[in-house]
């Protein structure tokens, strides 16, 4: 996995969209189970939210900032974090989630083929990223993004990796929605955390908007592998 090139300002801003975070939860949680690893964890918020679905779960986080970050955060016995990249962790999963990660990392296929090497039988990879290259902006590089995705891209790495698509679906019709604005009007992002703070509070009207429209659009991908 690439170093993240970037300080990762906006992460604790994100962490603290606690409603964006639970239907995030929402969405993988049956998908969940026995030992768990999660690459790229940032500061490791997202794992409050799944942890008690777990027996155990593996931290993978090649930035050292964060990765001092996240060994104070998180103490518990279940829990074990390392500073390094998914191709030279030696354990075997029954789950590796990359949330708002593969879009940091520039050979994503190879990513996605290590992350495979480390999978159990019938494990699965579950990957939650930014939607739509159309809406690729300064926002999106200054936080290290190469890209944005559609199901297509997630079609090919199915496909070149010899991996099953499980669910596919695009998620947050209101993130999108703001997308859309920015995008017509050039907003900036200097009021990022206020900008958060509406968004997550918007959520609850995304998760029905996705549900009456069969999550045909949104700001989010997400796409669950099966090995």
């Amino acid at each position: 996995m690439s170093k993240i090139k970037y300080d990762g300002y906006e992460l604790e801003y994100f962490d603290s969209a606690s409603n964006f975070r639970d239907y995030q939860l929402k969405l993988i949680k049956d998908h969940l189970s026995g030992d768990l690893a999660e690459v790229g964890p940032g500061r490791g918020e997202f794992v409050n939210y799944y942890k008690k679905y777990l027996s155990s779960i593996k931290l993978i986080e090649p930035d050292k900032n964060l990765f001092n970050i996240l060994k104070k955060k998180h103490k518990k016995k279940n829990i074990r974090i390392e500073n390094n990249t998914i191709d030279k962790i030696k354990n075997k999963f029954n789950t590796i989630i990359y949330f708002d990660v593969l879009e940091h990392i520039k050979y994503d296929l190879k990513e996605v083929k290590e992350a495979k090497k480390k999978l159990k039988k019938n494990g699965l990879l579950i990957f939650s990223v930014p939607a739509y290259q159309i809406f690729y902006n300064q926002f999106d590089k200054s936080v290290g993004h190469f890209k944005r995705y559609n199901k297509n891209d997630f079609k090919k790495i199915s496909y070149k990796t010899n991996l099953k698509i499980e669910k596919m679906i695009y998620y947050d019709s209101v993130g999108l929605f703001l997308l859309i604005i920015n995008k017509l009007f050039n907003f900036s992002n200097k009021n990022l955390k206020n900008n958060i703070k509406i968004w997550n509070f918007l959520i609850p009207f995304s998760k029905f908007v996705d549900f009456i429209t069969f999550n045909k659009f949104g700001k989010s991908l997400l796409c669950i592998l099966r090995k």
